[in-house]
């Protein structure tokens, strides 16, 4: 009986293991899907669609111009439509031009979305507009607050804000598959803290109360990278990470921080 119990309990940590590493290898392999949801190409009359090439693919920028002197470039969310924010940041920053990116894969760009890619791009879109300005700004939301932090760790720019960030994609998937060593799985990590360091613009960071995807301790632990002179946080009370943007005291941080001398 001894023998064969052993046996069992060999049998069912063998069992354990395998399915442990299907569970890891489905992981590994589905990654891209887990990260990044590509919307579909809208069409919209209130804006111009530039299109701009990067390393021969074509990436499709919302841009609303008033012929201002600065500018703003804004990274979104890994399932978000940029184009619905054309009418809040044309009300809520109406001294600046404003581009909004659509990432490779997303809203009619081609490519596939990675985070390289998504870094070179947004250099790319950066050092085409410089030229154009006096000053460009930037700003991030979720998924886009990593490229955001990317940009301002390399580029010269007047203003940072970044909405629901995040100290690495690494440690948010940690936190939500905690079985799973996500620092061995993941291929793209946006590690927004270890290049925090570097930001030397004014930053503005808008976090939501009860935000049930990126936990507040992965906000605060990159806020507390960024040169504390340079900061400034805002909770927006009773929101999720979907509903950040709703109430009016989103837009008013924003406005405020960006009409700031």
């Amino acid at each position: 009986m001894g023998a064969d119990m052993g046996k069992l309990v060999l049998s069912i940590l063998i069992g354990a293991a395998v399915f442990y590493i299907v569970c890891c290898a489905a992981l590994y392999a589905m990654q891209s899907r887990l990260l990044y949801f590509p919307i579909p190409e809208v069409n919209r009359s209130d804006s111009e669609k530039l299109r701009l090439k990067n390393d021969s693919v074509v990436i499709n920028v919302w841009k609303l111009s008033s012929n201002k002197p600065r500018a703003v470039i804004y990274f979104g969310g890994n399932a978000e439509d940029v184009s619905n924010n054309l009418a809040p940041f044309r009300s809520a920053l109406p001294d600046y031009d404003i581009y909004l990116v659509n990432y490779r894969g997303y809203g009619g760009s081609e490519g596939t979305p990675s985070e390289v890619a998504l870094y070179s791009d947004a250099l790319m879109i950066y050092d085409h507009l410089k030229d154009d300005y006096e000053s460009l700004s930037i700003i991030g939301r979720s998924l886009g607050s990593g490229v955001a932090t990317y940009i301002a760790s390399r580029r010269d720019i007047e203003r940072l804000a970044l909405i629901s960030p995040y100290d690495s994609i690494e440690n948010v998937a940690q936190k939500l598959y905690p079985i799973f060593p996500a620092s061995l799985l993941l291929r793209d990590k946006y590690d927004s803290a270890s290049r925090a360091h570097l930001i030397s613009a004014p930053t503005l960071m808008l976090i939501a109360e009860h935000d049930e995807v990126i936990l507040r301790p992965r906000s605060e632990a990159l806020a507390e990278k960024i040169d504390p002179a340079l900061l400034r946080k805002a909770v927006i009370p009773g929101t999720s990470h979907n509903t950040v943007s709703a109430p009016r005291q989103y837009w008013e941080a924003l406005s405020a921080f960006f009409e700031t001398n």
